[in-house]
């Protein structure tokens, strides 16, 4: 397992952007896949974003595509998630997650592929 601390979050109006970093330490980093999720109050966790271990591949959901940007630093062991065009529906905590010992190229979507999370960070989108 790896240790996850998100940040960036916080308060934007519709069409405003933010960065999320998460840090991550452990000595797997380099091969763990990362991914970022999201939860809204009364809805369960999603899907937003995945990058492979080598960063060669990502994933989004639909309704970020376009709009957001997952990335990673191996060196920095940090991944990134810029999100722009922000709309009230983004509101939500956001999480990172990893899945070490990845092959180089997966990337996941389940919430049930990852083994470590971090403590989440809020995001609130007002209109």
């Amino acid at each position: 397992q790896v240790h996850l601390v998100e940040s960036g979050g916080g308060l934007v109006q519709a069409g405003g952007s933010l960065r999320l970093s998460c840090a991550t330490y452990g000595r797997t980093f380099s091969a763990a896949a990362s991914g970022w999720f999201r939860q809204a109050p009364g809805k369960e966790r999603e899907f937003v974003a995945a990058i492979s271990w080598s960063g060669g591949s990502t994933s989004y959901a639909d309704s970020v595509k376009g709009r957001f940007t997952i990335s990673r630093n191996n060196a920095r062991n940090t991944v990134y998630l810029q999100m722009n065009s922000l709309k009230p529906e983004d509101t939500a905590v956001y999480y990172c997650a990893a899945h070490v010992n990845a092959p180089s190229t997966l990337v996941y979507a389940s919430v049930y592929d990852y083994d470590s999370w971090g403590q989440g960070t809020q995001v609130t989108v007002n209109s």
